[in-house]
């Protein structure tokens, strides 16, 4: 595994001065992966925050080779390219014979875990040797915080709006983790950006296999999440330990791995309060929702648990 001081010297990939918000968990994360990446990169982008914050005419951030996509492709682009890079290779053309390229694709929570799902599971199933890089913020954020299937039950959206009707979004997020695990493929993870070593080890792995690989990322939002901008790497933590978001790793669909286990699990509220999305399950009345919400962590963390062989 790479030093930070081995990092740093690759971290020109993603500049600065691009317009992502102030504490956008998407920035951090993009410097981390590409730090890790330790050949040139060609970077496929899903239209979202990070792509409309990164590239506006006639600036940008990314000092790769780097594809803007519509919402729904990214995974079809960035595998027809490494296809292209094989063949090409093969022949012998343009010197690529001698040069090692790192093909990654980059798309938020709406344009993974929904709009893009079908090209992301046909690259995974056809076994294009690309890594697949989810930043997860729970919610369409660029087009107006609308709910997508990775939104948190619970959460106030502008398409799941707590109220009389509903208490935010009805239904627990989809684990995107566990379907991309179920294509077989040599690697899967899910990572966050406040553990930097866990993350970068990650996408160091996923680049030395010969085959495709994926990582969902924890990515905060303040704009979407109703949080202070200076405390997105906190909440993340709290996010792990709480077992909201655990850190494992999955190989070849079955080889499960705990990353890190919390000492002392922390009760969901105390990843709940911070957020002002979940306000409202603070309420007497909705005591009942927290319960529940509750549950269903602690039931998917001894899943976890027992698919790596920790528990009976």
């Amino acid at each position: 595994m790479a030093t930070l001081k081995e990092l740093s010297t690759r971290a020109g990939k993603f500049s600065g001065g691009h317009r992502l918000c102030p504490g956008c968990g998407a920035g951090i994360i993009v410097r981390q992966v590409l730090a890790a990446a330790k050949n040139p990169v060609v970077v496929a982008c899903a239209t979202g925050c990070l792509e409309v914050s990164s590239t506006i005419y006639p600036y940008t951030a990314w000092n790769t080779s780097f594809i803007h996509n519509a919402f729904e492709n990214a995974a079809a682009t960035i595998s027809g390219v490494e296809a292209a890079y094989r063949s090409l290779k093969r022949r012998k053309k343009f010197g690529l014979e001698d040069q090692e390229f790192d093909f990654i694709a980059f798309g938020g929570d709406g344009g993974t875990y929904d709009i893009g799902f079908q090209s992301l599971s046909g690259a995974m199933e056809r076994g294009h040797k690309i890594l697949y890089i989810c930043y997860d913020n729970g919610a369409y954020m660029n087009t107006g915080i609308q709910r997508s299937s990775a939104t948190p039950m619970g959460a106030n959206t502008t398409t799941s709006p707590a109220g009389k009707k509903i208490p935010g979004k009805t239904q627990f997020k989809k684990e995107l983790t566990d379907v991309m695990a179920a294509h077989y493929i040599p690697y899967v993870a899910q990572a966050a950006p406040s553990n930097w070593k866990d993350l970068t080890r990650k996408v160091e792995k996923a680049l030395s296999i010969d085959g495709p690989s994926f990582i969902n990322v924890l990515s905060v939002c303040p704009r979407g999440w109703r949080t202070p901008e200076e405390k997105g790497l906190e909440i993340t933590r709290t996010a792990i330990d709480t077992c909201f978001w655990p850190l494992f790793e999955v190989e070849n669909g079955t080889d499960y791995t705990i990353n890190y286990k919390p000492k002392n699990k922390r009760p969901i509220e105390e990843w709940l309060k911070p957020q002002g999305r979940f306000k409202h399950l603070f309420k007497p009345e909705n005591k009942h929702l927290i319960e529940k919400i509750q549950k269903h962590i602690d039931n998917r963390w001894e899943m976890l648990l027992r698919r790596a062989g920790e528990i009976d």
